[in-house]
């Protein structure tokens, strides 16, 4: 008797995960008054790294990864590091810009970012006709924080690249965000601490570290077993159309007309992404039964 199968797919895990992050920059804003921008994003990185790392360990996925080789290893100190970086950057960007502005600006221009990177480390994941109109008409416009873009790229091209090459999604992600985690570390000497001691500021950093950050990319991971990294990423811009929203609603912030015209733009093209990328998921799934069924055919033969 065949059950079928209630687990989210890719599209959704990814959609899920990106909800979460749109939370992130407005959470920050219910920190204590000390507690900075890097502060804050150190403590998310680091107790949600520290979760993800310790998941990561369960039945040797950590020890494999591992052992794939230098070159591997390499892949995930970049992806520790551009992690590292883009959260210090990301919220140093909302505190100056405003978390509409700044979440929009910052994962808009990331999909050009992952479709340029993707073409360098996986040809099989080429950005396609519906991927550039999505992408282009998301990121028109967008001309700032690009090295948090950027760095946000670099993260999630190297671990769908990793995961698609047959690495456990849970092994890769605690990797990187335990990498991340350490390279943080110094942050908590440097920076005024003593918000995290009140209520408030540990409510805050555990909120951050456990649902947005090792919740998060988990389903994150999980979903970029079947989605291409460029489709996973157009995918996030729920995260920006989120934050605004919240930013509007919650802190009473404002945009523009063109501002409103963007978020519509944004809505459009995660539908137009969304369907793709269930089709996209479908056909790998598929894929994967046909070639475990082959297996399964010529193991019995022999």
């Amino acid at each position: 008797m065949r059950h079928s199968s209630r687990a989210p797919g890719g599209t959704s895990c990814i959609l899920l995960a990106a909800t979460l992050w749109g939370t992130t920059a407005t959470a920050r804003t219910f920190a204590p008054a000390g507690a900075g921008p890097a502060a804050v994003g150190a403590a998310r990185i680091i107790g949600g790294g520290l979760l993800l790392f310790l998941f990561a360990l369960r039945g040797g996925a950590l020890a494999e990864l591992a052992a794939r080789g230098t070159r591997t290893r390499w892949l995930l100190a970049a992806g520790a590091a551009a992690a590292a970086a883009y959260q210090t950057a990301f919220f140093a960007a909302t505190a100056r810009a405003g978390v509409a502005v700044g979440a929009v600006v910052t994962i808009g221009a990331a999909p050009v970012f992952t479709g340029i990177l993707s073409l360098v480390t996986d040809r099989r994941s080429r950005p396609g006709a519906r991927w550039l109109v999505a992408s282009g008409a998301s990121t028109a416009g967008i001309a700032l924080a690009l090295l948090a873009s950027f760095c946000y790229a670099v993260y999630a091209t190297t671990a769908s690249h990793l995961i698609s090459n047959g690495a456990q999604d849970r092994a890769v992600v605690g990797a990187i965000f335990g990498g991340a985690a350490v390279l943080l570390v110094p942050v908590l000497f440097l920076s005024p601490m003593a918000w995290l001691t009140t209520g408030r500021g540990l409510a805050v950093a555990s909120y951050l570290a456990v649902l947005t950050t090792a919740l998060a990319y988990l389903l994150y991971a999980r979903g970029l077993r079947t989605t291409p990294v460029t489709t996973a990423t157009t995918l996030g811009l729920a995260e920006p159309a989120v934050a605004a929203v919240l930013g509007l609603t919650v802190l009473g912030e404002h945009l523009t007309g063109t501002g409103l015209a963007g978020l519509g733009v944004l809505a459009v093209s995660l539908v137009i992404l969304a369907w793709s990328g269930q089709a996209v998921s479908a056909n790998a799934s598929a894929r994967k039964a046909r070639v475990a069924a082959k297996e399964r055919a010529s193991a019995s033969e022999s």
